[in-house]
């Protein structure tokens, strides 16, 4: 098998992947990656503002307001507005979040962040050029994407997701 040909495998191996995991987390949690890394993040921090949560996740905050809206739709987050500052609004997980918080799973992104933080800087650097070098080839390199390892968009509705 020719290099460009092994290449193709690791990344349909990689996207493969991915796309198994948005299955199984939909499956056992009934959301989408990006909902259960929000409801990790919230679960992490116990109180933020939609901002801090938006810059904590390198999501925008108009991303991270509908993923919240999805949540509270669901009752596994309250937002609460402040005592001493009106302005602001504390998120939270509710008691039926923390129980979900229990039983989820260990995400791709978790690994992964897990796994490259334990390798050299030097190779970290390495996996990092070559990344961009496959984005450029593949003409992705303009787009946007949020640092989360998700197929689709990150504020989809979950209706919307299970047709994938």
């Amino acid at each position: 098998m020719e290099n460009s040909q092994k290449a193709l495998v690791l990344l349909r191996q990689i996207i493969r992947s991915t796309d198994m995991q948005d299955k199984e987390i939909s499956r056992r949690t009934g959301l989408t990656p990006a909902q259960l890394m929000v409801m990790q993040t919230l679960r992490e921090s116990l109180q933020l503002t939609t901002g801090e949560l938006a810059k904590e996740m390198a999501l925008t905050q108009a991303t991270v307001t509908s993923i919240l809206d999805r949540l509270e739709k669901k009752d596994l987050i309250a937002r609460q507005r402040g005592t001493e500052d009106k302005r602001k609004v504390w998120l939270s997980l509710t008691d039926d979040g923390v129980e979900l918080m229990k039983g989820a799973p260990t995400t791709q992104q978790d690994l992964f962040v897990r796994h490259f933080e334990d390798i050299q800087n030097w190779e970290q650097s390495m996996v990092v050029a070559s990344l961009e070098r496959v984005a450029f080839m593949l003409n992705a390199q303009h787009l946007d994407a949020a640092p989360v390892l998700d197929i689709g968009q990150l504020d989809r509705a979950q209706n919307e997701h299970s047709k994938n």
